[in-house]
């Protein structure tokens, strides 16, 4: 494992995803069910997300490499396009919370909150990210550890400290500045193009 790609998976991927419906989904979670559940089952289903998006990245880099650089700045801009048209927007729609926690086996709490995630993640801005890294990098555990790291303290967070996190997150601006690291990413990842094909 690389200890640098550790990190810039992590940091590309933490912003990205705090002001995201995931963060939402698990608060929600969090207040149907007991929170360990809830942290079990969307961290597995983190995790699960994660190795597909690895293993697509990874195949991905089995092209030419001119080609793997241009998928990966597209990849990166509409990231950034995204993320900066939604800076303005409130948070996602959570749903309505329960007024109490269900009295709900362990494992059953768990299944319903890594079904509910493992649903939601699908086509995610993290998601094309931990894609885009893994073909970019080369470093398919690396980029998987520092991704699923920083889905872990999201959902941690949303979890365990609730809406009191919710409600003080600056959610426009931690959407712009997820923005701009995705905007560094593309930029790096154009450079390498033109260098390939030069």
């Amino acid at each position: 494992m690389v200890l640098s790609v550790i990190a810039t998976a992590f940091i590309l991927v933490l912003p990205v995803e705090l002001p995201d419906k995931t963060l939402f989904a698990s608060l929600v979670l969090a207040t149907r069910f007991a929170p360990l559940p809830v942290f079990v089952g969307v961290g597995t289903a983190f995790g699960v997300q994660v190795a597909i998006a690895v293993t697509a990245g990874s195949l991905l880099s089995l092209l030419p490499e001119g080609l793997v650089s241009g998928v990966v700045a597209v990849l990166f801009l509409v990231g950034a396009v995204l993320l900066w048209r939604s800076a303005t927007e409130g948070p996602e729609d959570a749903g309505e919370a329960a007024d109490a926690r269900e009295r709900t086996s362990f494992l059953r709490a768990a299944a319903i909150s890594f079904g509910v995630l493992f649903a939601a993640e699908w086509g995610d801005l993290s998601q094309l990210a931990t894609a885009g890294l893994a073909a970019r990098l080369q470093e398919p555990v690396s980029v998987f550890v520092g991704a699923w790291a920083a889905l872990l303290v999201v959902s941690g967070l949303a979890v365990f400290l609730g809406k009191k996190l919710a409600d003080r997150l600056p959610i426009a601006l931690i959407r712009r500045v997820a923005a701009g690291l995705f905007l560094v990413f593309a930029v790096v990842a154009i450079v390498e193009t033109v260098r390939t094909l030069a």
